[in-house]
Parts: structure tokens; sequence; C-alpha cells
């Protein structure tokens, strides 16, 4: 009995391993979907639901549930200031890293920002052997379906695995083109929430045309933004512009300070707000044709008692409503449209890295400090910690610190990026760099050494501790 169960299990095994290689997306662990099988098969469903899906999805499910299969090794000669640094920077796939964080880091980091391949034909290097899936897709006829299918099998398990991370009260902002955005809205939706949705923010990234492009000239890059919990989400709003509090005076010597003032007529009219108000000089002003007042009669006067009327120098003018600066927010919700002029553009961050390494290009299209600068300051405060783990150059690191030392914050970040070796011909290879991580690591101390000289600001944490990842020993 015991060798025939042996071998009854032996091949039902062998039979799920069957179906997951004929119908992967059919599988979740080592569970059947009868669902999916039956419509893989051709098999009509009862009741049909909407859902997004895709060749190796139940794979990618699969992966993102999967333990971590190596360890965290520290690397102090890498590192700067490891003693008193809150800052890390780990090296190896993202995937494995962001597994590895949980035991550490699960529900602490209050903001990811994330710049991934925008799978505009650059081969991925985060492959997860999507590659040995071709199959799954064959039957789609079209290699850019593989091609769609394999970056959302790519992205899929690390946003998965990204979410258990952020706090409650967290976002995380990711950036992306055309190319992908209809499908990592959707990917995230799944993930995420659709309810947790913040907005899409366009990034002008260019402000010049290129003129040999036929149909359009893209000058925008995508940020989608998502919270962990919308209800409970941290949004701190933008700071007011010094040019906006210049609007505010105080002609009339108000001791409650600087005011503007506001029209006070509104549409379409309401039969008790329409109504003639009598100025101080004597003349007599009714609201506009087609329009009302925006308060009662009874409410006109309250406020013209407390003097939040104005009439003008001559006191014959048409009244407006006194707004004092004293009570307005000291903080502005953003629009969803960022400027090149309030967040930088692609030249200029190229500009600031290339003089940071003493005029040499390391990288080609780095993200802006301020655009990054701008998320941070939108989500976090104090001693939170932000997490890009497809970290580039390390800019977001960079805006870490830059924000630290603009506003007394505490903030320390978590950088993830693969070695990926650089062109032995690229400037940053002739410069003596290596890989990806050293433009990263080296980019930080340059950045943090340079903020402390700018500002005098000693106390400001501009280490880091280096982490490579290694697999377990047995």
């Amino acid at each position: 009995m015991a060798n025939g169960g042996r071998r009854a299990k032996k091949a039902t095994s062998a039979r799920l391993e069957l179906v997951k290689e004929l119908f992967p997306e059919a599988v979740a662990g080592e569970a059947i979907d009868w669902e999916r099988l039956k419509k893989a098969l051709g098999c009509q469903a009862e009741d049909e639901v909407y859902e997004f899906t895709w060749p190796g999805k139940a794979e990618a499910k699969r992966l993102a549930e999967m333990p971590a299969t190596g360890v965290l090794r520290p690397d102090r000669a890498a590192s700067k200031r490891w003693e008193t640094t809150n800052n890390w920077y780990i090296e190896g796939d993202n995937l494995e890293a962001l597994k590895l964080l949980r035991s550490s880091h699960e529900g602490k980091v209050q903001m990811i920002y994330i710049d991934p391949p925008y799978n505009t034909g650059k081969a991925l290097m985060y492959k997860d052997n999507w590659r040995k899936r071709k199959r799954a897709a064959s039957g789609l006829g079209r290699e850019e379906a593989l091609a769609h299918a394999g970056w959302l099998n790519m992205m899929y398990p690390r946003l998965w695995a990204a979410k258990a991370l952020l706090a409650e009260t967290g976002a995380i902002f990711i950036s992306i083109d055309d190319t992908e955005q209809a499908n990592l809205k959707k990917m995230c939706d799944e993930i995420f929430g659709e309810r947790n949705f913040v907005a899409t923010f366009i990034w002008q990234r260019a402000f010049s045309p290129v003129n040999m492009n036929k149909f359009a000239s893209r000058n925008h890059d995508f940020i989608l933004c998502y919270a962990k919990d919308i209800d409970r989400l941290a949004w701190y709003g933008l700071p007011r512009h010094p040019e906006a509090d210049g609007r505010y005076a105080n002609p009339d010597n108000d001791p409650r300070g600087p005011w503007t003032s506001g029209d006070l007529s509104v549409g379409p009219p309401i039969p008790e707000k329409v109504y003639d108000i009598v100025t101080p000089g004597g003349r007599v002003v009714p609201p506009p044709n087609g329009y009302c007042w925006r308060v009662t009669k009874e409410r006109f006067a309250e406020l013209a008692a407390d003097n939040r009327i104005w009439f003008g120098k001559d006191g014959n003018g048409v009244p407006r409503l006194k707004r004092f600066l004293h009570e307005v927010k000291p903080t502005m919700t953003p629009l969803t449209i960022w400027t090149h002029d309030e967040v930088s553009h692609s030249q200029e961050a190229k500009k600031e890295l290339k003089e940071l390494f003493g005029g040499v290009a390391v990288m080609d299209y780095p993200k802006p400090v301020k655009l990054i600068q701008r998320m941070i300051a939108l989500t976090t405060k104090n001693d939170d910690v932000i997490l890009d783990f497809f970290s580039g150059s390390a800019t977001t690191a960079h805006a870490v610190m830059q924000q630290n030392a603009e506003d007394g914050g505490r903030r320390s970040f978590i950088m993830v990026q693969l070695p990926e070796r650089l062109a032995e011909t690229s400037a940053a290879y002739q410069a003596g760099l290596r890989t990806i991580c050293d433009i990263g690591r080296e980019r930080i101390r340059r950045a943090g050494e340079k903020l402390v000289r700018d500002t005098g600001k000693t106390e400001l944490d501009i280490g880091f501790k280096v982490f490579q990842i290694e697999r377990k020993s047995n």
C-alpha cells in the first residue's frame, strides 16, 4: 500500500507538471484553477467576468509567493559610515531583495519610487526565466504580445512583494511611458486596488520638439501613484510659492494681517441671494446679470460688520470678499501636470549627474533630483523610509539627502540595484566604474559630501550600508 500510494502521488505530480507546462495560466501554486483551465481548453464558462490576464500570469503569482532563497551579506568595505547610517544599498536581483526585506521592513516603508525598464526594445535584465515560457504566449502569434507578457511577468511579482513593505499610510510612484502605461495601470489596479489609485501625474521631461518624429514629438512621461490604503494615506501637499503670498497686502491696516480679495458674485442666480448692496459711499450695487451674491443678505451683514468686505479705497467699488493670509492652507494641492520649470527635465538631470562626476557622462537617462524630491515632499517627513528597487544611478538616494538638507528631516533610503556590467566603450567604464552599482554608490558618496560642503550641515546622514545578495549555504 505504501508503494502504491507513492506511485499514485508521483503520477499525480507528473500530471500536474504537465498541466503547468501546457497551461501555466491555469495553475496557481500547486492548485489548478478549473475555470481558467476550461477557458484554456475552449470550454465556455457559465459566467464571464472582467479580468486582466496575460500568458504566464499564474506563474508570476506563484513566483511572488515563493520565499526568499538568499541572504543579505554585509559589505563593510564598500559601505560608508556603517556604524551610524540608517541608509541601505543592496546589490542583487530586486525580487529577491524585496522578499528578504520583509523580515526587517514589512509595513515600514512610507514611500516607494521606481523607474523600471520601459520595455522599449532593450533586453530586460530581470528575466526570471520568462524566456523559457515562450510557449505560453506563442498562441498569440505576435512577438509584440510576447514582449508585453514578458514585461508584465517581470513586474507583477515585484510589485506584489513591494506592496507588503508599504506602510498603511504609504504610497508608491512608478515612472513609465506609453509603451506599458495602460498595462501597468491595470496591473496596479489589481495589486493595490482600483480604489487606492491616487493619480497619474504627467512629467514634462523635454521642452523642445524633435522634428524627426513623424506624427508627434512626445515630451512627457507618466508617473502612476497608488496608496496602500487611500483612507489612511499621508499626503502633505506642496509648499506655497512665495509669489503666491506676495499677492496678499493690507491696504486698510487690518489687525488680522495681509489679505487678498475675491469675487463676491456667482452664477446661476438663487433668488434669496439676489439683492442690492449699498456701499459706504452710498452707491447701490446689484449682482451682475445672470448672477447672485455668494451669501445671503443676512450673512453679508455679518461679514461687513466683521470688516471682511472690501469696497475699494474710495468705498464705492464693487464689494469683494477679504481672505486673510493666516487663514489660508499652508500647502497647495499638486496639479497632475508637472512642468519642467517646476521639477526639471531630462537634459538638466543628465547635466547635474555629469557635473557630479567631474564632467563624465556616466548615465544616459537619469531622473532629475527635483522630480523625485517632489514625491518625497508630498508623502514623507521626519524619519520615514523611502525605497527604490530599480535605483539606477541612485537619484532617489540623492533626492532623499537633498530633501533632508532642506527641511531638516531624518529620512532614510533603501536602494536596490542589479549589478549590471557596463559596456567597456562607455564613458563610465573608462572612468573606472564597472557596474551600475558602482555608479550608484559613487553618486551617493559625491552627492552627500557636496551637500555637507554646500550647507554646512554635518549632521546629515550621508552614509550607507552595502549588502550583497548571496544564496543560502546548505
